[in-house]
């Protein structure tokens, strides 16, 4: 007899907040988890964006808020965390997407430069994770916290020192979060994605020097943002309720491959 588990994947109802919702990833994230059903708080730094693409769930009978947010400023992440909980109720969903990346040799990087890389993608990812996790513990309902790190916590490229040691730091929080939270039912984990094609770097994916960087990758291609859809919605399901604390690629086996595959 076979068992169905669909329901467990079931998050309709449930209140989310994306954080860097205004384009790529972000904007995929929140469009998958109001499609399933979710009311989703849309953060980020520039409105108008997230303007287009709230009205783009609308047209499902999506319920998506747009929330000003910047993730460097705990004042903007405490109102942006109030106004989530009293337009759409508490947050069971936290996605901790939010992130900047400044390629330059590390000798040529200014000290500003290196702080706006790791007080976006490290230091902001706390300062959110935080004021959600407060919030959980408060209403006694637990819920799932998921960071958005990179296969570079654990690779090296050329030219992204920062952006490099801001993920390895995030997946350590990771583990040390799902840790010290566990005791109030909330679930740390992150997803660690390859290379994914987005408006921001498709030129140079499809340039001689990205496809030669293909070889890298097993599957022989580059990621779509929709392949992080299936663990997005584990993540934030009851689906992974046994899981915390999990670092999951998503990266087409590039994080086992040789350099020379």
């Amino acid at each position: 007899m076979a068992i169905v588990m669909d329901e467990r994947f079931n998050i309709e109802g449930r209140v989310a907040l994306v954080t860097g919702a205004s384009g790529g990833l972000g904007g995929q994230f929140g469009l998958t988890l109001a499609r399933a059903g979710a009311k989703v708080a849309l953060g980020a730094r520039r409105l108008d964006r997230l303007a287009v693409l709230a009205e783009e769930i609308s047209k499902f009978d999506g319920r998506a808020l747009p929330v000003e947010l910047d993730v460097t400023d705990n004042a903007s992440v405490q109102a942006a965390v109030e106004a989530t909980e009293t337009e759409l109720g508490p947050i069971s969903i936290l996605v901790n997407n939010s992130g900047v990346a400044i390629v330059k040799p590390p000798l040529d990087l200014e000290e500003a430069e290196w702080d706006t890389v790791l007080d976006t993608n490290l230091k902001g990812a706390w300062l959110v994770a935080r004021s959600v996790a407060a919030a959980m513990a408060r209403h006694e309902r637990g819920g799932s916290i998921i960071n958005i790190a990179s296969m570079l916590a654990e690779r090296i490229i050329g030219q992204n020192v920062p952006y490099a040691a801001s993920k390895a730091g995030l997946v350590q929080m990771t583990r040390a979060l799902a840790f010290e939270l566990a005791r109030y039912g909330i679930r740390v984990n992150a997803i660690s994605p390859g290379y994914i094609e987005t408006e921001m770097n498709r030129d140079f994916l499809a340039s001689a020097r990205g496809q030669e960087m293909l070889k890298r990758v097993p599957l022989r291609r580059y990621g779509k943002p929709e392949d992080l859809d299936g663990v997005l919605m584990l993540l934030a399901s009851d689906a992974s309720s046994f899981i915390t604390g999990a670092v999951i690629a998503a990266d087409g086996g590039h994080g086992v491959s040789s350099v020379g595959v």
